[in-house]
């Protein structure tokens, strides 16, 4: 089973929508409110698509919330039964100081197809396509990571690229990096966007690690998928997150995951760029319309485009 082609315009269309939302609050330093009208604007659109569609990644569990929340239903209720992970806006700070690289996210599998986890902290760690399978662990060094991914790309560690998350708590993952002499893409915010420039042409990037947002992590994994990358997870957990996890039907709060264990079978993948960035044009709004581009992806279909919309306000 695939999800059917036409759905695909329809979520590029939804992401445009909230990403121009969001886009009326570039640098005005107010990301709560950017935040909800990317959401408001991306639930109106989910909301017009003939689908039976359930949120199984989202912002925040609890029901009725005013964000996108896990188990909401959106769409008519006719047509495919679709399990959706968004970020409705990656990089709030991006967007309300104006900084590079926000993006309105989000992907969709048949029911059932997408990880089914709680809003908490996720480790990764990511590499490209056409590389022996299950190539580096979370469970590895940092340095056996490297040169095992040196050794499979038939080249040096100094010749590495590696994109990390800069905060604190990768001071040491940073530092091995540097003894050695891996060559450093630290980024602020923004780890969907830090994961897929791994597959990314005209990015050097050839490995992510570091411990980021487990929704983020889920939306990496789906526009991985449809490139034949790789990606491996672990959950990080406090006393409250595990009895969530644990109410959620996940029984071993340690396993690691790969990719296929969280992405199964057909996917589809949409990030439309907010704010300028290193993977796309952010959103140009002119006098009677406003143009988009949208990086979009779906498995089944080989398809992996940027549309270039134009839309009138």
């Amino acid at each position: 089973m695939s999800i059917k082609p036409e759905y695909l315009k329809l979520f590029v269309n939804a992401t445009e929508k909230a990403a121009y939302g969001a886009s009326k609050f570039i640098g005005k330093n107010d990301k709560i409110a950017a935040d909800q009208a990317a959401v408001d604007n991306m639930r109106r659109e989910f909301n017009n698509i003939d689908m039976d569609g359930k949120i199984v990644i989202g912002e925040g569990e609890m029901d009725e919330a005013p964000m996108l929340y896990i188990g909401e239903k959106v769409g008519t209720k006719k047509g495919q039964k679709l399990d959706i992970a968004v970020d409705p806006l990656e990089g709030t700070n991006f967007v309300a100081k104006n900084l590079p690289n926000s993006f309105s996210v989000l992907a969709a599998s048949e029911e059932n197809n997408l990880f089914f986890a709680p809003d908490t902290y996720m480790e990764k760690i990511a590499i490209g396509s056409d590389l022996p399978r299950n190539l580096v662990d979370l469970d590895n060094s940092v340095e056996k990571n490297v040169s095992l991914l040196a050794e499979a790309k038939k080249t040096a560690p100094n010749k590495l690229t590696v994109c990390v998350l800069d905060r604190p708590r990768h001071s040491k993952i940073i530092t091995s990096l540097k003894k050695l002499n891996v060559k450093l893409k630290l980024i602020t915010d923004g780890d969907v966007s830090g994961v897929m420039y791994i597959v990314d042409q005209n990015s050097p990037v050839d490995m992510y690690m570091g411990t980021g947002g487990g929704p983020e992590g889920v939306l990496a994994a789906a526009a991985l998928s449809c490139y034949g990358a790789q990606i491996q997870t672990r959950l990080v957990l406090d006393a409250e997150e595990s009895v969530r996890a644990k109410k959620m039907g996940i029984t071993d709060l340690k396993k690691k995951y790969n990719i296929d264990d969280m992405i199964k079978g057909d996917v589809m993948f949409c990030a439309t760029a907010i704010t300028n960035g290193d993977l796309a044009k952010g959103i140009d709004v002119q006098n009677d319309f406003y143009e988009t581009s949208t990086i979009a992806m779906h498995k089944h279909g080989n398809i992996n485009t940027l549309f270039k919309n134009k839309h009138k306000k």
